[in-house]
Protein backbone atom coordinates (compact mmCIF):
# COMPACT_ATOMS: atom_id res chain seq x y z
CA UNK A 1 0.00 0.00 0.00
CA UNK A 2 1.13 3.55 -0.62
CA UNK A 3 1.62 5.99 2.16
CA UNK A 4 5.19 5.23 3.11
CA UNK A 5 7.58 7.80 4.48
CA UNK A 6 9.16 10.36 2.22
CA UNK A 7 12.11 9.05 0.23
CA UNK A 8 15.73 9.36 1.20
CA UNK A 9 17.32 11.78 -1.29
CA UNK A 10 19.85 9.15 -2.28
CA UNK A 11 18.54 5.82 -3.50
CA UNK A 12 20.46 2.69 -4.47
CA UNK A 13 23.87 3.44 -5.93
CA UNK A 14 23.69 7.05 -4.76
CA UNK A 15 21.17 8.04 -7.46
CA UNK A 16 18.95 10.91 -6.38
CA UNK A 17 15.29 10.04 -5.93
CA UNK A 18 12.91 12.89 -6.66
CA UNK A 19 9.57 13.48 -5.00
CA UNK A 20 6.76 15.30 -6.75
CA UNK A 21 3.57 16.74 -5.30
CA UNK A 22 0.57 15.42 -7.18
CA UNK A 23 -2.32 17.65 -8.22
CA UNK A 24 -5.96 16.65 -8.45
CA UNK A 25 -6.22 17.05 -12.23
CA UNK A 26 -3.69 14.25 -12.88
CA UNK A 27 -5.76 11.86 -10.77
CA UNK A 28 -9.06 12.95 -12.32
CA UNK A 29 -7.69 12.48 -15.85
CA UNK A 30 -6.29 9.05 -14.95
CA UNK A 31 -9.48 7.83 -13.26
CA UNK A 32 -11.92 9.17 -15.84
CA UNK A 33 -9.80 9.05 -19.00
CA UNK A 34 -11.52 12.34 -19.84
CA UNK A 35 -10.38 13.64 -22.22
CA UNK A 36 -8.75 10.48 -23.58
CA UNK A 37 -5.41 12.03 -24.61
CA UNK A 38 -4.88 13.64 -21.20
CA UNK A 39 -6.09 10.49 -19.49
CA UNK A 40 -3.46 8.44 -21.32
CA UNK A 41 -0.74 10.94 -20.41
CA UNK A 42 -1.81 10.96 -16.75
CA UNK A 43 -1.88 7.14 -16.60
CA UNK A 44 1.57 6.87 -18.19
CA UNK A 45 2.92 9.44 -15.75
CA UNK A 46 1.51 7.58 -12.74
CA UNK A 47 2.87 4.25 -13.98
CA UNK A 48 6.38 5.64 -14.51
CA UNK A 49 6.56 7.72 -11.32
CA UNK A 50 8.88 6.77 -8.51
CA UNK A 51 7.27 8.76 -5.70
CA UNK A 52 4.29 11.09 -5.74
CA UNK A 53 3.27 13.01 -2.65
CA UNK A 54 -0.50 13.22 -2.23
CA UNK A 55 -1.83 15.69 0.32
CA UNK A 56 -5.22 15.30 1.95
CA UNK A 57 -6.50 18.57 0.46
CA UNK A 58 -6.00 17.13 -3.03
CA UNK A 59 -7.91 14.01 -1.96
CA UNK A 60 -10.77 16.22 -0.77
CA UNK A 61 -10.84 17.98 -4.13
CA UNK A 62 -10.72 14.63 -5.94
CA UNK A 63 -13.72 13.38 -3.95
CA UNK A 64 -15.61 16.58 -4.75
CA UNK A 65 -14.88 16.45 -8.49
CA UNK A 66 -15.74 12.76 -8.84
CA UNK A 67 -18.97 13.14 -6.89
CA UNK A 68 -20.20 16.47 -8.25
CA UNK A 69 -18.91 16.86 -11.81
CA UNK A 70 -18.64 13.17 -12.77
CA UNK A 71 -21.71 12.22 -10.69
CA UNK A 72 -20.09 9.09 -9.30
CA UNK A 73 -21.94 7.45 -6.39
CA UNK A 74 -20.32 7.66 -2.97
CA UNK A 75 -19.23 3.97 -2.83
CA UNK A 76 -17.55 4.29 -6.23
CA UNK A 77 -15.78 7.50 -5.20
CA UNK A 78 -14.48 5.81 -2.04
CA UNK A 79 -13.35 2.79 -4.09
CA UNK A 80 -11.47 4.98 -6.57
CA UNK A 81 -9.75 7.02 -3.88
CA UNK A 82 -8.72 3.86 -2.01
CA UNK A 83 -7.19 2.60 -5.26
CA UNK A 84 -5.27 5.87 -5.63
CA UNK A 85 -3.94 5.66 -2.06
CA UNK A 86 -2.88 2.04 -2.68
CA UNK A 87 -1.00 2.92 -5.88
CA UNK A 88 2.68 1.98 -5.39
CA UNK A 89 4.11 5.42 -6.19
CA UNK A 90 1.66 7.33 -3.98
CA UNK A 91 2.84 8.57 -0.60
CA UNK A 92 0.44 10.16 1.89
CA UNK A 93 1.26 11.65 5.27
CA UNK A 94 -1.12 9.47 7.29
CA UNK A 95 -2.70 6.63 5.30
CA UNK A 96 -4.71 5.31 8.27
CA UNK A 97 -6.29 8.73 8.83
CA UNK A 98 -7.11 9.12 5.16
CA UNK A 99 -8.63 5.64 4.90
CA UNK A 100 -10.71 6.25 8.04
CA UNK A 101 -11.94 9.54 6.56
CA UNK A 102 -13.00 7.64 3.43
CA UNK A 103 -14.80 5.09 5.58
CA UNK A 104 -16.71 7.80 7.48
CA UNK A 105 -17.50 9.55 4.17
CA UNK A 106 -18.86 6.35 2.65
CA UNK A 107 -20.59 4.67 5.60
CA UNK A 108 -21.95 7.69 7.48
CA UNK A 109 -22.58 9.75 4.34
CA UNK A 110 -20.80 12.88 5.53
CA UNK A 111 -19.17 15.35 3.21
CA UNK A 112 -15.50 14.47 2.91
CA UNK A 113 -14.36 17.55 4.87
CA UNK A 114 -16.52 16.59 7.87
CA UNK A 115 -15.49 12.94 7.51
CA UNK A 116 -11.83 13.99 7.60
CA UNK A 117 -12.51 16.18 10.64
CA UNK A 118 -14.12 13.23 12.46
CA UNK A 119 -11.22 10.93 11.54
CA UNK A 120 -8.69 13.53 12.70
CA UNK A 121 -10.52 13.97 16.01
CA UNK A 122 -10.57 10.20 16.53
CA UNK A 123 -6.87 9.96 15.68
CA UNK A 124 -6.02 12.73 18.14
CA UNK A 125 -8.15 11.19 20.89
CA UNK A 126 -10.42 14.21 20.92
CA UNK A 127 -14.03 13.16 21.18
CA UNK A 128 -15.75 16.51 20.59
CA UNK A 129 -16.15 18.44 17.36
CA UNK A 130 -17.52 21.98 17.32
CA UNK A 131 -19.80 22.34 14.32
CA UNK A 132 -23.23 23.45 13.20
CA UNK A 133 -23.26 20.51 10.75
CA UNK A 134 -25.72 17.99 12.20
CA UNK A 135 -24.54 15.24 9.84
CA UNK A 136 -21.65 14.69 12.26
CA UNK A 137 -24.23 13.34 14.73
CA UNK A 138 -24.39 10.18 12.57
CA UNK A 139 -20.95 9.17 13.85
CA UNK A 140 -20.98 7.79 17.39
CA UNK A 141 -17.22 8.04 18.02
CA UNK A 142 -17.39 11.82 18.42
CA UNK A 143 -19.86 14.22 19.98
CA UNK A 144 -20.81 17.35 18.09
CA UNK A 145 -21.10 20.50 20.15
CA UNK A 146 -22.54 23.81 19.00
CA UNK A 147 -21.29 27.20 20.10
Amino acid sequence: MGGGPAADPSGPGGARRLSVFLDTNILVRHLTQDPPAMGARATAFLQQADELLLVDLVVAELVHVLQSFYEQPRPRVAELVRAVVAFPAIVVVDPALLLRALEVYEVHRLDFAEAHLVAAAERAGIREVASFDRSIDRVTTVRRIEP
